[in-house]
């Protein structure tokens, strides 16, 4: 896959989705500790991307945050970089 590939951005708006909706979940919806690992494991999974491909996400995220319509899925592209555990939160 290149950057170009539109896998890419698909691919990316989609694991956005899985957790957003993961940690949107009610305790009778989700296991509260199964979200909590599985979010765990897919920033530990993106932590291991090599720095380029992880400013690569980091750049896809803002474009697709960018172009989103809808304002609470765009601010949850914007901030998914946070969420998932992959650099501090600046207000912390």
């Amino acid at each position: 896959m290149t950057d170009r590939d539109p896998l890419v951005p698909a691919l990316t708006g989609l694991l956005v989705d899985i957790v957003w909706w993961l940690e949107s979940c009610g305790d009778e919806e989700v296991d509260p500790d199964s979200a909590v690992k599985m979010m765990e494991s897919v920033g530990w999974v993106l932590l291991q991307l090599p720095s380029d491909q992880r400013e690569r996400l980091f750049q896809l995220l803002a474009d697709l945050a960018e172009a989103e319509q809808d304002p609470a899925r765009r601010e949850f592209l914007a901030s998914f970089p946070v969420a998932i555990g992959m650099v501090e939160d600046e207000e912390s």
